[in-house]
Order: structure tokens, then C-alpha cells, then sequence
């Protein structure tokens, strides 16, 4: 006879008490590490919408060249970010596996900053064709023209902007997220002040519009950079691993490791990015208006997903560091308790979204003019369909990073592939073009793209730990 009796009313009070203390015990764990990588997420967007906001005091024409450059900026941005974020769970896995080694830490950071530097010069290359690049994918010739020019400035970043990527792992994975945050807020200021200058040439600087905002955003990638640098540099729990120490010397099976990782990584995160990115474009062939409004409504969507990508970045710290010891229960537990946080949190923003859709999209402009406030009226529209997907981007989000806290990344990225492009891709072209609801269509096709590599992530991540 099977026995179909569930294993949880088994406990005895004493094990359940000790259960549910290892659950709180994790809770806080996981919001002791995410809350300074939280508000660093949100510092970041922070100059990403300290730009768009300036920007959109310019017109309409100048924030769509912003949002179509930035397609070709983040597309090079995300395939560096790989092996960069590859440095978070090889250090966790050392840490956790009881052969904790300041040699091997030290190792893993300073090939993750040779990884970037190979990466960056390609890429940087690829920036600088960004408007003929445009132009070819049918994109309104003004527009491609200063998205060229504003690619071409943020071109100058792009390796400061990786290289603080892997710092700012190193300083997460050993305990100390909040270096990167003291560098995001410090880096607040400087952006707005640059962009204040150049954008609109205060200060004595030559008003430089859209090429002043790429020049102002390239300088704070490089400031960021430094400054992350003197942070290490002065805190003793860091600056004792010497990352720079023998810097030219390669250590090839640990550069081999941050590809491994890091490309899948890379290319995970490049199939969700570009899926939107994508759309923005298929966005462009419907004028000024369509895309402004879908500018907003991404970037307002993107600030409240930085809650849940600074848990689920606590998490691959968490997850790695019981794998390191292999402990799969603790893993699981880890993930799980990340996945109900970020989920609850994107559950109450999503009803701020369908609430208050109009009063967000008006906080991106100044005048308010009659082609502004059409812009306003459809980013609202879009603000409530992102309202539906709040939740399935938490929860994909957390559970891709969970598991690359396995050290797993080419299911992922097969798992990523398959959501965003065999589901979410289709869908907002049919319903986008073949059934003529323009953006609409669009962002319902984005909607179930997550939503499918939502379902995806959790059932791969409880497959990986069913031994828990």
C-alpha cells in the first residue's frame, strides 16, 4: 500500500520550531546582503532616469534616439556583464566550501577584469557603427542619427562600467555590499551634475544635448570605476586580497572559468534584455509618440525591478555559498525564501501601476505640450499591462540567479532562449504587426515571455535541489 502521507505533520513541535527558525534565519540573512544591493540597483536606474528625465526636457525626439542608442549600448553592456557577474559564484564557492583561499579570490577577480578588457575592445567597435547599424533595421534616419552620436559618447565607458561590475562582485560575494552602494550615491550627484552641464551647458561647458548626455554617463562609468578602487583600497577586509597584485600574470583555468560562466550568464541575460530591446525598435517603426511612451513604461517597470534583481543578487551569494558546502537543503531554502520576498514585493507594485498609471508617466515631463501628453496616455496604457507582469519578472529573475548560485548557467540560458524568443517574441509580433495593436500587442507579448521563463527557472531550480 502507498503511503501518500505527507512528510511536514510528521515533525515533532520541537522540528518544526527548528524549521521554521532556519526559514527566519535566512529571511534575514537574505535582507541583511540585499538591502544595500537593493538601493545600489536603484541608485544605478537613479542616472539612468536622471538622463531620461533631462533628456525628455529636450523633446520627444531626443529621448527616442536615447532609448534607440541604448539598445546597441546595452546589447555590448550585457555581453561583458557575463563574465563580470561570473565573479559573484566562483568566489561564493569558495568561500562556502570550507577552502576559503585569499590567492584563489584573487585569482577569480583579477581574470574576471582581464575578461572585460578582452571583451571591451570589440564591442566598443561595434558601438561606434551603431547609427548605419540602425539605419539597416529601418529605424527613422533622425533618430538613428543621434542615437549614433549618443552610442559613440558611451563608448568611452563601456570597460570602466564592466570593470565595476566584477569590483563590485568582489566587495558582495566577501560581505561587503555596501562599498558599491557609498560609490552608486556618490555617483548620483556627479552624473546629474554632468548631465546638467553638458546637456544643457552650464557650469561653462558647451551645451551639448544628446552627445553631452553620452559624455556625462561615460564619465561616471569611469568615475564609478576610481572610486570603487579607493573604496577597496581603503577598507582593510578588502584591500587585503592585493587584487592587482601579479595583475599580468594569467591564471588560465581560472580565466577559463569566467567564460564558461560568464558567456552563458551573458547570454541569459541577453535574451530577455534584447527581447526588449527588440521591440523597441519594432517600437521605432511606429513614430516618436509610440516609443517615448514605451521609453517610460520600461523605465519606471525597470526601477521597481531593481528591488527583486538586488534580492535575487543576494541570492546567488546565499544559494552559492550553501552549494560550496553542499548543503542542497539550505540551497533550496535560500532560494525559496528569496522567490517569496521579490514576489510580494512586485505583487504590491504592480497595483501602484494600474492605479496611478498616468501621474507616473507626467513625472517624466516638464511642459506637458499636446504631443506630450499622448505620450502620457500611452505609457499609462503600457504601465498596466507591466502591472500584469510584475510578478513573473520576480520570480524569473530570482530563479535565474539562484541558479547560477549552482554554478548552473548553460540550462538557463537554453531555458531564457527558448521563453523569450519561441514565446514572448512571437507573440508581440502576431499581435503587435499581424494583428495591428502596436504597442499594446507588444508589451502582452513581453508579458508572456516572462511569464513562460518564470515557470521555466522555478521548475529548473527545484529539479536541481530536489535532493533537498
Amino acid at each position: 500500500m502507498t503511503d501518500l502521507t505527507p512528510a511536514a505533520p510528521l515533525q515533532t513541535p520541537a522540528q518544526a520550531a527548528h524549521r521554521r527558525a532556519q526559514w527566519m534565519e535566512e529571511a534575514r540573512a537574505l535582507i541583511r546582503l540585499a538591502a544595500p544591493l537593493i538601493l545600489t540597483q536603484l541608485a544605478q536606474m537613479a542616472i539612468l532616469t536622471t538622463d531620461i528625465v533631462m533628456l525628455g526636457r529636450l523633446g520627444k525626439t531626443a529621448l527616442a534616439s536615447a532609448a534607440i542608442g541604448n539598445t546597441v549600448y546595452y546589447f555590448a553592456w550585457l555581453v561583458g556583464a557575463g563574465p563580470a557577474a561570473a565573479v559573484s559564484p566562483m568566489i561564493a564557492h569558495i568561500s562556502g566550501g570550507g577552502r576559503f583561499d585569499r590567492a584563489k579570490v584573487r585569482a577569480a577577480v583579477r581574470m574576471g577584469l582581464w575578461a572585460v578588457g578582452m571583451l571591451s575592445v570589440p564591442l566598443i567597435g561595434l558601438m561606434w557603427l551603431a547609427r548605419p547599424v540602425l539605419v539597416a533595421l529601418h529605424q527613422d534616419p533622425q533618430l538613428a542619427l543621434g542615437a549614433g552620436q549618443f552610442v559613440s559618447m558611451l563608448s568611452f565607458g563601456l570597460f570602466f562600467a564592466l570593470g565595476y561590475q566584477v569590483l563590485r562582485n568582489f566587495s558582495t560575494s566577501l560581505g561587503h555590499p555596501r562599498a558599491a552602494l557609498w560609490v552608486m550615491g556618490a555617483s548620483i550627484a556627479y552624473n546629474a551634475l554632468a548631465d546638467y552641464a553638458l546637456i544643457f551647458g552650464h557650469f561653462g561647458a558647451p551645451r551639448l544635448e544628446i552627445i553631452g548626455s553620452g559624455l556625462a554617463t561615460s564619465s561616471s562609468s569611469i568615475f564609478a570605476f576610481v572610486a570603487m578602487l579607493v573604496v577597496i583600497a581603503r577598507s582593510p577586509a578588502l584591500r587585503g586580497y592585493r587584487i592587482f597584485r601579479r595583475f599580468t600574470r594569467p591564471v588560465r583555468d581560472k580565466l577559463a572559468e569566467v567564460f564558461r560562466l560568464g558567456l552563458p550568464i551573458g547570454m541569459t541575460m541577453i535574451f530577455e534584455a534584447m527581447l526588449f530591446n527588440t521591440m523597441t525598435l519594432v517600437m521605432g517603426t511606429f513614430g516618436a509618440v509610440s516609443v517615448a511612451a514605451h521609453q517610460i513604461a520600461l523605465n519606471f517597470a525597470s526601477i521597481t525591478f531593481m528591488v527583486p534583481l538586488g534580492i535575487a543578487m543576494a541570492a546567488t551569494v546565499r544559494v552559492g555559498l550553501a552549494a560550496g558546502r553542499g548543503d542542497l537543503r539550505a540551497a533550496r531554502r535560500a532560494g525559496h525564501v528569496a522567490l517569496s520576498v521579490a514576489a510580494g514585493f512586485m505583487a504590491l507594485c504592480g497595483v501602484a501601476m494600474i492605479l496611478a498609471g498616468p501621474q507616473i508617466a507626467s513625472l517624466y515631463f516638464g511642459s506637458k505640450t499636446a504631443d506630450d501628453q499622448d505620450v502620457i496616455a500611452m505609457a499609462s496604457t503600457f504601465l498596466k499591462v507591466a502591472a500584469a507582469f510584475q510578478v513573473f519578472d520576480a520570480l524569473q529573475v530570482v530563479g535565474a540567479l539562484s541558479l547560477r548560485g549552482l554554478k548552473d548557467a548553460r540550462a538557463p540560458m537554453l531555458l531564457a532562449g527558448g521563453s523569450y524568443w519561441l514565446v514572448g517574441a512571437p507573440i508581440c509580433l502576431i499581435l503587435g504587426l499581424g494583428l495591428h495593436m502596436q504597442g499594446l500587442g507588444i508589451w502582452i507579448g513581453l508579458a508572456a515571455g516572462l511569464g513562460a521563463a518564470a515557470i521555466a527557472m522555478l521548475l529548473r531550480f527545484r529539479w536541481l535541489t530536489q535532493a533537498a
